[in-house]
């Protein structure tokens, strides 16, 4: 689009006297914003930078760690991605991190990656909840579960013991292009026609 020129709107009120036009008006105008996903994603976990939270490296570099031994053991770049951003709903619910980042991503990862992530909370705490009087076993209720060993084995290999000021961390700019990839196009939306 040229400078000066405006982009077509919807001209409803309430959705109820939207039309095709309107909702194509809307779809052309969306275009440029859901290109930007990756972008917006990207800026996120820079903000990730800005706290240690007590840690020995901030929330960032935890995550970056957690990416760079997925990758350095050979794991798929949808996991890498998942890795990456395990983290993320720190930003915005402290105190439900680990569904808010798998909610983000679940659109783009398969189921297991997205059980592991939602599930990452609770599993990681058999680490440290017995520190602050909470049950280490916790995980124990989704024993039986297809992917409790995949959830364990995520935070066992790459996530608890990721918070080491000296390990060689892989910068963010190596994991953007798998992140972009990832998620390009979601593979399940209540928004996308399922192909037939």
């Amino acid at each position: 689009m040229a400078d000066g020129e405006m982009m077509a709107k919807a001209t409803f009120r309430a959705m109820t006297e939207g039309t095709l036009q309107d909702w194509m008006a809307i779809g052309a105008a969306a275009a440029p914003f859901n290109r930007a996903h990756a972008d917006r994603l990207i800026g996120a976990l820079k903000e990730l930078d800005e706290d240690v939270g007590g840690f020995a490296v901030t929330r960032l570099e935890h995550s970056l760690q957690t990416a760079t031994r997925a990758h350095r053991d050979g794991r798929d770049e949808e996991y890498v991605a998942c890795a990456l951003m395990h983290d993320i709903g720190d930003l915005m619910g402290p105190a439900n991190h680990a569904e808010i980042g798998a909610m983000i991503m679940k659109p783009y990862i398969s189921e297991a990656n997205y059980w592991m992530m939602d599930k990452h909370g609770v599993f990681q705490g058999y680490y440290f909840f017995h520190h602050i009087g909470l049950d280490r076993d916790m995980r124990e209720q989704y024993r039986g579960h297809p992917h409790f060993e995949y959830a364990a084995r995520f935070c066992h290999l790459y996530d608890q013991n990721s918070f080491d000021p000296d390990y060689d961390t892989l910068p963010l700019e190596a994991f953007e292009p798998m992140l972009r990839r990832v998620v390009a196009t979601p593979k399940r939306s209540i928004y996308r026609r399922e192909a037939a």
